[in-house]
């Protein structure tokens, strides 16, 4: 059996999470307006690191979200760019913890409270990567 490429997997994520937005969208009132749907939309760009407990691993990471209603949907995308080494003690090499891979998520939360700038969420939702990896804690990945 051949593995689908990254740029197949990431799609199929996205077809998930583009499906599971419609079905949220069914649900959504009827007495939205559709130019009041993205009153609140903001499109949030990032740029990180990855760690595993208090140590970096060494990869980039480029995430990109959506958010909408006031922040209670959000659909977003990531892209892990290198590996993920992890130092061993006393050697100057690292263990192999994840290949790139590409993330993809779909969420619907709740305010529980504001104070200030802190806000606390309560919420599920569905995610999905296009490799399994030891950093994972189900081990499972989209093949």
């Amino acid at each position: 059996m051949e593995l689908p490429h990254n740029a197949t997997v990431f799609a199929l994520i996205l077809r998930i999470g583009l499906t599971a937005l419609g079905v949220c969208l069914g649900c959504a009132p009827r007495l939205v307006q559709a130019q009041d749907f993205c009153q609140s939309c903001e499109v949030q760009v990032g740029l990180g690191g990855t760690y595993h407990y208090w140590g970096t691993t060494g990869s980039l990471v480029l995430p990109v979200s959506l958010t909408w209603s006031d922040n209670r949907y959000e659909l977003a995308a990531f892209r892990f760019t290198n590996q993920q080494l992890l130092p061993l003690p006393g050697t100057h090499r690292g263990r192999r913890m994840a290949d790139p891979y590409w993330g993809a998520s779909l969420s619907r939360r709740w305010r529980l409270f504001e104070y200030g700038p802190v806000q606390g969420y309560f919420g599920f939702g569905l995610a999905g990567r296009s490799e399994s990896d030891g950093l994972s804690a189900t081990r499972l990945g989209l093949r």
